[in-house]
């Protein structure tokens, strides 16, 4: 951090190690000195911050041990020579902080973009008790908490539920993650200590939509968003909207109604939104108020229709709300929840069985999901959380009003369903991946109960060339995975496709979904030519081609890398 203009890599460097020392603190203890004995550690919730001086690298876990170097994870299981005659603890990772803070003052904002490595910041604002689907996608929300910073969880009114908050519930489902995080770090450091978010779960106003916006409609879910968003921090804020948006409305009203036009304009420039439809008034008033606010939605009320045509149904809504045919329905469904997610300790207990679909509302965060294809700030690009495109949307039967301005909204893919057809819709921008996303979650579940070697980890695909590539018409394009591993030692699976609907460049075919031949689609190396026929003018354009590894393990996990080849005249 001595060096001066450091160039984007070490920027990325430097902001790794420190998120890793942020990753390794250790609270909630201290040493103490005790008569006849010597130092032990107790519980001290109090307590500043520590650093083991050995973490094992597989899971970033202390370890301590005696003079037979045999590992021990409890520093009072050692014996008294070596707990009183070495420093197995200490405050070194204080220094860092303090210098990472100058230096990302000094640097920070010089970087072009933040490091895709870097946890996206989340607030969370949820009508969990409405019905059972907030429950079940907080469950799997905290089983990724390591790879967010969470600003707050926020219970808030919807359309379901207009009158009442039910913060008390999240309360629950925290205090059973809590019963499993340390098992959790076993497998992937950085899980949030569940103290911390107990702390950060607030409420909006018990009121419905705008009748809770304006003068003396603060609530502690609304300052603790204006905080976060205040926060010195060059990370945006996700906001992902469960059930009504009203908290989010009050922040903006406040914010337009005592700062300047510029001020504002700040505030609004670091907000990220992806809601689930629009579950009262509020929605569409942000949308036409504030014009320049990043948002992502398929708008409109259930009432008239719109869950059916929103893009997130396709989650799981197979049989209801959106209706459609090709996904496997039977890995969301109850029975397959049962045996894979429900019966995994405190926190299965607490994933609750479905009333109308599975997690209708887990799409608003599951792009942001550090999985090699997710890209948060280009929805056009597709990922867990489905695929947007930027237009204004026209008026439709189920929206309270008309569209004023462009935002994120529906987009089709087409995709080869199981049952052999290919289908094109807006839901299967997020059903394609489903395999993927159900596996990662009971993995995920696994590793609340299980110890490292019992479980499944995903494995690291790696490019043996550039992201980028650049290419003319009937050009060769050589592919490489190269340099792929896992984690666990087990054998994977590969996959290369063409995503033509994420790219500029278009080409098509009247029989497949797949225009593009790929040569060695499921070897390590592929190649393709650039396609000369059936292409439309100019020829020119960026095409997305999708390595997908798939390892052995149980429940086999997925990790993707995204090629863009730029075609060039």
């Amino acid at each position: 951090m001595s060096l001066d203009n450091p160039s984007p890599e070490i920027q990325r460097a430097i902001r790794a190690g420190a998120a890793w020392f942020e990753s390794a603190k250790i609270t909630g203890i201290r040493l103490e000195k005790q008569q006849g004995i010597g130092r032990v550690v107790i519980e001290d919730l109090d307590g500043s911050p520590l650093w083991a001086r050995f973490y094992e690298i597989e899971t970033n876990r202390p370890f301590f041990c005696d003079r037979d170097g045999i590992r021990k994870y409890r520093f009072n299981d050692i014996k008294a020579e070596r707990r009183n005659g070495y420093s197995w603890y200490g405050s070194w990772g204080k220094e860092v902080a303090k210098t990472y803070d100058t230096w990302k003052e000094q640097w920070l904002d010089t970087a072009k973009s933040v490091s895709a490595t870097e946890k996206p910041r989340i607030l969370v604002l949820t009508d969990i008790e409405n019905e059972p689907d907030d429950a079940m996608s907080m469950v799997r929300f905290l089983t990724y908490s390591n790879q967010f910073e969470i600003e707050g969880l926020v219970a808030t009114t919807s359309v379901h539920q207009q009158n009442k908050t039910a913060a008390w519930r999240i309360k629950e489902i925290v205090e059973a993650y809590g019963k499993v995080r340390d098992n959790l770090e076993l497998h992937e450091p950085g899980y949030p200590k569940a103290e911390y978010l107990l702390s950060v779960i607030k409420e909006g106003r018990p009121a419905y939509g705008m009748h809770a916006v304006g003068e003396g409609m603060d609530s502690s879910g609304s300052e603790l968003l204006i905080a976060a968003v205040d926060r010195n921090d060059p990370r945006p804020l996700w906001v992902p909207v469960w059930g009504g948006p009203n908290v989010l409305a009050q922040a903006l009203w406040k914010i337009r109604a005592t700062r300047s036009p510029e001020a504002l304009d700040k505030f609004v420039a670091k907000l990220r939104v992806y809601t689930i439809s629009d579950q009262d008034d509020s929605g569409p008033w942000i949308r036409k108020t504030f014009p320049k606010l990043f948002y992502i939605a398929s708008p409109g009320l259930s009432a008239g229709g719109a869950y059916h045509f929103a893009t997130w149904s396709g989650i799981s809504g197979d049989n209801f709300h959106a209706r459609f045919t090709g996904a496997d329905f039977s890995i969301v469904d109850n029975p397959c929840l049962d045996q894979n997610i429900r019966c995994k300790g405190p926190l299965g207990e607490q994933y609750p069985h479905m009333k109308y679909l599975m997690e209708g509302d887990t799409p608003s965060f599951l792009g942001l999901v550090n999985n090699g294809l997710n890209v948060s700030e280009r929805p056009d690009w597709g990922g867990w959380g489905g695929r947007y495109e930027f237009y204004t949307p026209r008026k439709q039967k189920w929206h309270l009003e008309a569209e004023t301005r462009p935002f994120w909204s529906d987009a089709v893919d087409e995709v080869l369903g199981v049952d052999g057809h290919w289908q094109t819709s807006n839901h299967a921008t997020i059903w394609r991946w489903r395999a993927a996303y159900q596996n990662d979650f009971v993995a995920r579940m696994d590793w609340t109960i299980k110890p490292y070697d019992a479980a499944n980890h995903p494995p690291m695909p790696k490019l043996g060339h550039p992201a980028e590539l650049t290419a003319k018409a009937g050009e060769r394009v050589n592919l490489s995975a190269e340099g792929t591993t896992d984690p666990d030692g087990d054998a994977v699976s590969y996959e290369w496709f063409y995503y033509g609907e994420a790219g500029t460049f278009t080409v098509s075919s009247a029989r497949s979904g797949q225009p593009l031949e790929i040569k060695n689609f499921d070897q390590p190396n592929a190649w393709f030519t650039v396609p000369t026929g059936r292409v439309m003018p100019p020829g020119t354009g960026t095409m997305h081609i999708i390595l997908v590894v798939t390892d052995k393990g149980s429940p086999p996990l997925t990790r993707y890398q995204r090629v863009i080849v730029n075609v060039v005249d």
